[in-house]
């Protein structure tokens, strides 16, 4: 056998099998570079490290629900909307048990009438109720009663506004004289007042100003008047009363001659002209004696 013809190789050969050898090289090279280290080790976190991460989780949670929170500012709860009551955490129905307590002009004094008008629970209360605020009379009522026996004890006896001359009117602060001779000007052609809340209708006069004049007058001996039938007067006579233009009158006795005769005198809010202000005014001078 002639082996040395086994071993000889042409350049063909040769380079065929150094690219194999190459390969292999290659290809071990990569296994090593890619397959993981099987040596490295993951170690699991105690109990306590996780305890540790959890409270520091809970307290970023706490942080983030504390800064989206409204802040709360001292209010009276007597005036809480349905937003406001919402924004405290309030239910619907402790809401609405509190509107309906305050529409019959009830008052909520302290925290425990608070939580008995809307029965929010303790925890709830305990948290809002630090924020109320309620007026200086209700949290000091012992300076309220002595303030007012103070002013009642300087309260001064009123005089009658029939009497009250332009000397006394300038003396009130804030009526000039223009407004003292109007009103003046007014009694007369009244031929007095028959209330204080006439003063409203003369003309210019300021509700502060009015409020001047009551307190230091009142109306205390009134005019005798004769009431005028509305049912028989002509429309001349019914147009001496206040409010009462000639036009006016002339409705009302189409009105009384149409429905043959007024029973009340509320009737006349359904003329045109009169107002439940003005019927209120001339009620002080008509009457109605339809049986």
């Amino acid at each position: 056998m002639n082996l040395k013809s086994h071993f000889f190789l042409d350049n063909r050969q040769r380079s065929g099998i150094l690219l194999l050898v190459l390969i292999l090289v290659a290809s071990w090279g990569v296994y090593f570079l890619i397959t993981p280290d099987t040596s490295y080790k993951s170690e699991a976190l105690t109990n306590e490290e996780l305890q540790v991460f959890e409270a520091r989780i809970d307290s970023l949670r706490r942080i983030k629900l504390a800064a989206s929170q409204p802040k709360i500012f001292p209010f009276n709860p007597n005036f809480i909307t349905d937003y406001k009551g919402y924004t405290l955490g309030m239910s619907l129905a402790e809401i609405d048990k509190l509107l309906r307590f305050r529409e019959k002009d009830q008052w909520i004094n302290s925290a425990e009438d608070f939580q008995n008008v809307t029965g929010v629970s303790d925890s709830l209360l305990q948290t809002i109720s630090p924020y109320f605020k309620f007026p200086e009379w209700v949290t000091n009522p012992k300076s309220k009663a002595s303030k007012f026996s103070f002013a009642s004890a300087e309260e001064k006896p009123k005089s009658d506004l029939n009497k009250a001359d332009f000397a006394s009117l300038t003396q009130i602060e804030g009526l000039d004289e223009a407004i003292a001779k109007r009103v003046l000007s007014y009694r007369k052609r009244l031929g007095g007042f028959l209330e204080d809340n006439q003063l409203y209708d003369i003309y210019g006069i300021s509700k502060s100003q009015v409020y001047a004049i009551k307190d230091r007058f009142t109306v205390q001996s009134k005019p005798e008047i004769k009431l005028i039938d509305v049912n028989s007067a002509n429309a001349s006579d019914l147009s001496t009363v206040p409010f009462i233009t000639f036009e006016i009158a002339r409705d009302i006795i189409d009105y009384r001659v149409l429905h043959e005769g007024i029973n009340n005198l509320d009737e006349l809010l359904k003329i045109d002209g009169i107002s439940a202000y003005k019927l209120e005014r001339i009620k002080l001078y008509l009457s109605s004696n339809q049986n």
